[in-house]
């Protein structure tokens, strides 16, 4: 059974339609590039777009870079803050013509796709996949059942938004070798450890392709620590599933 995923992220927005039986994109993703200004029209253009490149015509699921509740989305640290309190199921599902559409949060999608047929799969306790990217989003689960919205990537770190000092683009805005970087997200899961003692951390977004660099160096955290497995279309697997009642 294929059902089409859109992952809107703070750079990309990128879909394509998933086998819900394997987990994994049934076709190439296609992806364009996030408007700046990320306001929901344009947004709502993009995701129309990749939705189109593929001619579908059924359910939708799309993931959020924020807080979603019924539909809604509540925050909107990585996008433009039109987003917030925007009725998104409605608008989406105008913009792509009535087709049935399900929002969820990036990171809890990708949680989601990663405790069914990833890194989490049939782990008990307490599970906290991280996603870093534009931001860092957060997904905690507890004994394979999600509590949603959590939102870590916004603790406090050194007097700042966790995500402003750890995320992918932090390294990248200040140019930090692997090591520095690594010295950073290992602060960052140290403090989340403390507040959450999880079992294992699962490290997600597009980052989790280049574990190697980073991952050995992270020294004094006790829970277990490994990438994605879907690495980073684990976001468009879980909105895929959210849109098929999963």
């Amino acid at each position: 059974m294929n059902v089409f995923g859109v992952d809107i992220g703070g750079s990309g927005i990128k879909g394509a339609p998933v086998d819900l039986e394997r987990g994994d994109l049934a076709a190439e993703r296609h992806k364009v590039l996030t408007p700046q200004p990320a306001t929901p029209d344009a947004v709502a253009d993009g995701v129309a777009e990749v939705v189109a490149h593929f001619g579908w015509d059924g359910p939708v699921g799309i993931t959020f870079p924020g807080v979603v509740t019924g539909g809604v989305t509540r925050t909107a640290a990585n996008v433009d803050k039109g987003w917030v309190d925007q009725d998104a199921a409605r608008l989406l599902g105008d913009r792509l013509g009535g087709l049935p559409v399900t929002v969820l949060n990036d990171a809890d999608a990708a949680g989601v796709a990663e405790m069914t047929f990833g890194a989490g799969r049939g782990r008990k306790g307490a599970v906290i996949l991280l996603t870093f990217g534009t931001g860092i989003g957060s997904a905690l689960f507890v004994d394979g059942r999600l509590v949603p919205n959590t939102e870590l990537g916004h603790l406090e770190l050194d007097g700042h938004d966790a995500e402003k000092r750890a995320s992918t683009k932090a390294k990248e805005d200040a140019d930090l070798s692997w090591a520095h970087w690594a010295r950073r997200v290992q602060k960052y899961l140290a403090h989340v450890e403390m507040l959450f003692s999880p079992e294992l951390f699962v490290i997600g977004g597009g980052v989790s392709r280049k574990a190697e660099k980073f991952l050995p160096l992270i020294e004094g955290v006790r829970a277990e620590i490994v990438p994605a497995e879907l690495q980073n279309n684990a976001g468009i697997v879980g909105a895929a599933m959210a849109a098929a009642g999963r």
